[in-house]
């Protein structure tokens, strides 16, 4: 004022107007006033424009469009302390619109708002500094810009103002701000707790709902919780809870309590001051249906700790819980399920809530037309028939396994890993697991199978697992197109989704119709794969792997050359010679339907053939008469077969495609009756191996010296067979010239079906042997000594039993 008296005596003005009282009653005019150089005016002008403001929104939309949100933004800085309040008067009245909000975010206004927040400014400025802030700050960028141009301090000290609409606003934007990660970690490293605890004694309740929102958010951090107890914060909320008066509180105090118990110090320190009575006594109490759920959620809490477990147990809650299942209330109900999968973890406590009659109440839960509820308790249900095979059952007597099968097919995820879990649980027992099976669980398991969720897939694949030991689920698996879809997931980089995929293969390859239909699925090829890389290889899937290739002998040997003595060669068996690794094996039919080729022949064992049953006595020959008639009778009996075969075909009428079939193989069948007549009445196992190899030697050629072994023409006979069959197939009874790899095999086929125990090992260059297990007979004390692995000589000096590693013997295998 002493420089404006100056400036007037230094250059009077006898043009200078008198002040003048400005009225308006139209909005535009007001507007315009904001941009007037006298500061009474602009004062007046903002005024009018908060009063305007204040009657509703579209007046905010009315001043926005007539522009008077630039010129309140540029005189909230100005040095007139009145002008200043009376501007963000009228701006924080107009931001509280969407619209004003939108437009006030474009100006970049956050900057010159939080430098008013200083504790010099007055309180009126602050109040509506942070009436904007509170509207801004719902947007994650102006919530960026507050924490970058240094708001978060000044927001924490003006919770301490003595205004009640500061401290209100104020806390709006610090709850906005929680909820991003940055701003969060920032308000934790402020002393943001003494001044919480303040306000919870404020007369006013809205701004006792605010702080114990805030609490609610800040106390989910250990770090806020160890400041939280040093204030005694918990004994606060204590006494909010045990003061009726402060009822409408109770829900948000109650939430602030569960958060603490989440944390082992807080419980320790709650049951050192004697707050844990005080705190079970008002969870156990009657009380509205949002407290009671409220109350529930904190036992959950309670129940992740072991000790307030085990203190939860001491006070019955359980008894508390199984009434709360029983109630109509959604929430309340949905609630105790959780507390009910939380307590599960307890051995004692699935056993109350059985003995309690708490597991039918869970169950009929599952027909809740909430998503929620039916969640909670699937969940639960998982947890109590975990490794508790009566609660598995009383769920099984409560009809909870239809419903189980049926929610495999819900699409909230969480649902249905713990419904796949639970029936995992469940299917431990025969008649469940029948009972399960019965209700098409099969079918239910192949939607999650093409799941993209990991969990999913680990659930259903465990679930798929205990179900597919039983034959017809691994048929009904196949029909429904779940056991292409297991195959698959051999293809997936996560671990556990992989090693329990593996595991469901190794299951289900437990037959040889299964285990064929996943290796034409590409599973042998998938494991080979898997088992060569170092990041992916496990026990799992080697394990699955050697399941596969135990229930399909042919792949086995053709991919590890070898077949133990446990490996019983049967009907369906062939030799495809040494196959690479990463090459797919093809089915024995898919091989006998292409045109004949070059590559050598597949050797195909038949031991189940039709004609066998009635076999002349004449065809019984002793192994000494096998010669050349023996082979014309073959010869013959292949004619006559093929021109019945022929005359049969050419009957029939039948437009349908009869199904592939092996060929027949009775020249096979022949020697399998020889072998049982000569060798099975001998009791010396060396003879019985030694007469087998003879057998076996003069029904492919008789013996053959070592130096004219090249002379052998049996590569001229194979391709005759070959031409003569028009099939790359040749029955192994067939082969009248055969060399190491094809009395070899005949041996192990023979030995098998007679119940002699012998190898089979490929070696290089079309060889292969037998090796067999012996005891040595020591003459002088009449007694056996330790066994010895021989090689059976069935090609020079056929009978003769090389002992494994001399001379002989690897002379026989590499020569």
């Amino acid at each position: 004022m002493g420089k404006k008296g100056k400036r007037e005596s230094a250059t009077p003005c006898p043009e200078t107007f008198d002040p003048l009282p400005v009225e308006s009653k139209t909005p535009e005019t007001v507007v315009l006033l904001l941009n007037s150089p006298e500061e009474d005016i602009v004062v007046k002008a903002c005024k009018a424009i908060y009063t305007f403001a204040e009657k509703g929104d579209e007046n905010k939309v009315s001043l926005l469009g007539l522009g008077a949100l630039e010129p309140l933004c540029r005189i909230i800085t100005h040095n007139n302390k009145l002008v200043k309040r009376n501007a963000f008067m009228a701006l924080g009245s107009m931001a509280t619109s969407g619209d004003v909000k939108n437009a006030l975010k474009k100006l970049d206004a956050i900057p010159s708002i939080i430098k008013q927040l200083s504790l010099e400014e007055d309180t009126v400025v602050h109040e509506f500094a942070t009436l904007c802030l509170a509207s801004l700050s719902v947007d994650f960028v102006c919530k960026v810009q507050i924490v970058d141009n240094q708001g978060l301090p000044p927001l924490v000290q003006l919770l301490s103002s003595p205004e009640p609409d500061v401290q209100k606003n104020s806390l709006e934007v610090i709850i906005n701000l929680l909820q991003d990660y940055k701003s969060r970690l920032m308000l934790l490293e402020m002393d943001l707790i003494p001044p919480l605890m303040e306000l919870l004694n404020s007369d006013f309740p809205v701004i006792q709902h605010l702080v114990l929102n805030t609490l609610q958010k800040v106390t989910t951090a250990k770090g806020t919780l160890a400041m939280f107890r040093e204030k005694q914060g918990f004994d606060k909320i204590m006494d909010i809870l045990n003061n009726m008066d402060f009822s409408d509180l109770h829900s948000q105090a109650i939430q602030v309590v569960a958060n603490c118990l989440s944390d082992s110090e807080s419980i320790n320190l709650i049951q050192e001051d004697g707050n844990l009575n005080r705190l079970m006594d008002f969870l156990l109490k009657p009380s509205t249906p949002e407290i009671q759920s409220k109350a529930v959620q904190c036992i959950t809490q309670m129940a992740q700790n072991s000790e307030s477990l085990k203190l939860l147990c001491e006070q019955k809650v359980e008894k508390f819980l199984v009434d709360l299942l029983n109630v109509a209330d959604v929430n309340v109900k949905t609630s105790a399920c959780h507390a009910v999968a939380a307590m599960s973890l307890h051995q004692a406590s699935k056993d109350s809530f059985r003995d309690l009659g708490g597991i039918p109440a869970v169950v009929q839960s599952l027909n809740s037309n909430s998503s929620i509820q039916k969640e909670a308790a699937t969940q639960a249900l998982a947890n109590l028939t975990y490794s508790n095979q009566l609660n598995a059952f009383a769920v099984y007597e409560a009809g909870g396994h239809e419903i189980l099968v049926q929610q495999l097919q819900e699409s909230c995820s969480k649902t249905v890993v713990s419904s796949a879990t639970t029936l995992c649980n469940m299917a431990e027992q025969e008649v469940i697991r029948n009972s399960v099976l019965s209700h098409g669980a099969m079918q239910a398991l192949v939607e999650p199978l093409k799941s993209s969720d990991a969990q999913i897939l680990i659930s259903a694949t465990q679930c798929l697992s205990v179900l597919a030991c039983d034959n017809k689920a691994r048929v009904e698996l196949h029909s429904t197109g779940g056991l292409q879809l297991l195959v698959n997931l051999l293809r997936s980089f996560h671990k556990d989704v992989l090693h329990n995929a593996c595991l469901a293969v190794n299951v289900c390859a437990s037959d040889e119709l299964t285990t064929i239909e996943m290796c034409k699925y590409g599973a042998l090829e998938l494991l080979q794969e898997i088992n060569q890389s170092k990041n992916r290889r496990s026990r799992f899937s080697n394990l699955a792997m050697m399941r596969l290739l135990h229930s399909n002998l042919s792949v086995k040997y053709s991919l590890t050359g070898h077949l133990a003595s446990t490996d019983i060669i049967t009907s369906g068996f062939y030799d495809t010679g040494k196959a690479c690794s990463s090459q797919r094996i093809r089915t024995l039919e898919e091989l006998s339907t292409e045109p004949v080729n070059q590559h050598r022949p597949i050797i195909a064992i038949n031991i189940t053939t039709e004609e066998t049953t009635d076999v002349p006595e004449e065809g019984q020959r002793n192994p000494s008469e096998l010669d050349t008639s023996t082979k014309g009778d073959r010869k013959s009996q292949r004619k006559k077969k093929k021109e019945d075969k022929q005359k049969d075909e050419a009957q029939s009428e039948s437009v349908t495609e009869k199904p592939w079939s092996m060929m027949d193989d009775v020249s096979l069948q022949i020697l399998i009756k020889e072998a049982n007549k000569s060798i099975l009445p001998l009791n010396d196992e060396r003879e019985q191996f030694a007469t087998l190899a003879r057998l076996v030697s003069e029904a492919m050629g008789g013996a053959v010296e070592m130096e004219k072994l090249h002379e052998f023409p049996w590569m001229l006979h194979l391709s005759e067979l070959k031409f003569q069959l028009q099939s790359n197939v040749i029955p192994i009874g067939l082969i009248s010239r055969g060399i190491y790899c094809h009395r070899a095999l005949l041996f192990k086929c023979l030995a098998d079906c007679m119940g002699l125990s012998c190898t089979l090992v490929r070696g290089e260059y079309n060889r292969a042997w037998n090796e067999i297990l012996l005891l040595k007979w020591n003459p002088s004390n009449q007694l056996s000594t330790q066994p010895r692995r021989f090689i059976v000589d069935l090609m020079h000096q056929p009978g003769s039993l090389l002992a494994v590693n001399t001379p002989a013997a690897l002379q026989y295998q590499t020569i």
